[in-house]
């Protein structure tokens, strides 16, 4: 028999302030109708396996330990697992892949850990409507893939596409490489299928590509990190499939003449897919990490554009060569074929472990700044790192001006620890005076909470934890993240 408990209906809770642990009662109860609601093997209380998964890819530890483990296989699942958790005011904290860089799916303390990673249906890829319908656990790059075969396109990529999911992906309204041209997850979310926190199951739109009856709901979602509802089918986007990748990667003396030829091209009528900066430190990290890379003495910067258009391809590229020997290019590769063209993507994807390398540990930025405002930004990250004794590189999506310092530091020195931390305290507030963002794709999570009210204002950042109090008045939805 299912265990009940009826519960006091306070006010709504204070996103602001974390929530206590629930109480041994509160647990015990959550956890009988757990048991009564889910397959056994869809629930977990070892102790080991709930550590292993207590936190994401950050260098954030997580608050507290989990009690359970939840994985359901079905809406129905999700749902029952709401109900039960916002009855007895037990916090749930939504997982996917755990690659997130924020701390987002960090356990809480006395959690439900609900991962989504058992939800893996492609329930349905329609080539006239030109969408897909997905349950959140779907590998990013599965689908892809799935879409590709019917001659459709997913356009977002984030760089852990690979092991990333889309429910994931959606909490986050994460970005990648491709952005600058196609936008973010939430241009590609045409409704979705949600759990409230008290269990309640609805759908935000329509699957049409317009619909503005009511406040956009789907857009609410995409982006909240599992604070408002939790995404148990998306209908999503696709559009026709484009031409093969073709691209170049040149090298400069200077990051300034890098960002100058990065202008150039994003101001042509030649729109690339990818553009993407890596800096002298970055250049310099990966030389010692990969030395068969092949990156030439003296550079400061890389620069790499690609394009995918199918008709017009090789004039991109003629254009893209062009301008970026116009800009002072000390080295410039063209590359027309995929096996090329991965041999020039070498150097971009090895980024994050190469700085991570450099002392052991990391930490990785996810700023974003108007884009005529990274000259400034690069410029004074050079003195943060100067000031704090600290190898900073910086790479990113130059072309929408969103970038990634990395912290190199080593964790066993408690020193560098304490100044990675002021590090990227600085960084942040470096963003907001810029006109930008703390983070432009990796989210908040608890890595970057205290950051918020400095960049929305508080009477903002009341009125979003507003809407918080209203969709999950208990505060169970992931709290102490995002808000």
């Amino acid at each position: 028999m299912t265990a009940t408990r009826t519960p006091v209906e306070p006010g709504p809770v204070d996103p602001a302030v974390p929530a206590a642990a629930p109480d041994a009662a509160a647990l015990a109860a959550v956890l009988a109708d757990l048991r009564a609601a889910l397959p056994a093997d869809a629930l977990v209380t070892d102790a080991d396996a709930l550590r292993g998964r207590a936190k994401d890819g950050s260098a954030t530890p997580p608050t507290g330990d989990p009690v359970a483990l939840a994985q359901p296989s079905s809406t129905a699942e999700v749902s029952a697992v709401l109900r039960a958790a916002h009855a007895h005011g037990v916090p749930v904290v939504p997982q996917g892949a755990l690659s997130g860089l924020a701390g987002g799916a960090n356990a809480v303390p006395g959690a439900i850990l609900l991962s989504t990673a058992r939800m893996t249906g492609i329930r349905r890829i329609d080539p006239v409507d030109q969408v897909a319908v997905v349950q959140p656990g779907v590998v990013t790059k599965d689908l892809a893939d799935a879409v590709a075969a019917r001659g459709l396109f997913y356009p977002p990529d984030p760089a852990s596409y690979a092991q990333s999911t889309i429910g994931g992906n959606i909490a986050t309204n994460a970005g990648g490489m491709r952005c600058v041209k196609y936008g973010v997850t939430r241009d590609f979310v045409r409704s979705l299928e949600v759990v409230l926190a008290d269990g309640e199951v609805v759908r935000t739109s329509p699957e049409t590509v317009k619909a503005v009856a009511g406040l956009d709901l789907t857009s609410l979602v995409v982006g909240s990190e599992g604070t408002l509802a939790v995404v148990t089918e998306a209908t999503l986007g696709l559009l026709p499939a484009p031409g093969p990748d073709r691209g170049v990667c040149a090298t400069f003396p200077t990051v300034a003449d890098a960002l100058e030829a990065a202008n150039a091209i994003v101001a042509s009528p030649h729109r690339p897919s990818t553009l993407e900066l890596l800096d002298g430190a970055v250049l310099a990290s990966l030389v010692a990490y990969d030395p068969e890379a092949g990156l030439p003495a003296g550079a400061e910067a890389m620069l790499l554009a690609i394009t995918d258009e199918a008709l017009f391809g090789p004039e991109d590229v003629a254009a893209y060569e062009r301008i970026t020997r116009e800009h002072g290019a000390l080295t410039v590769d063209v590359a027309h074929d995929e096996e090329r063209l991965h041999a020039l993507l070498r150097a971009r994807r090895a980024f994050n472990p190469a700085m991570r390398a450099v002392r052991g540990g990391s930490i990785n930025e996810d700023v974003a700044v108007p884009r005529t405002r990274l000259p400034e930004l690069l410029e004074r990250l050079g003195d943060i790192s100067a000031q704090v004794g600290l190898p900073i590189g910086t790479g990113g999506h130059v072309g929408d001006g969103n970038l990634h310092p990395v912290i190199a530091f080593d964790p066993a020195d408690p020193a560098q620890v304490a100044a990675a931390a002021e590090a990227h305290t600085r960084i942040l507030g470096l963003a907001v005076e810029l006109g930008g963002t703390v983070t432009g794709e990796h989210g908040i999570g608890t890595e970057k909470r205290g950051a918020l009210a400095g960049e929305l204002g508080e009477r903002v950042l009341a009125i979003q934890r507003g809407i918080k109090a209203v969709l999950d008045p208990r505060g169970i939805l992931n709290p102490g993240k995002k808000l």
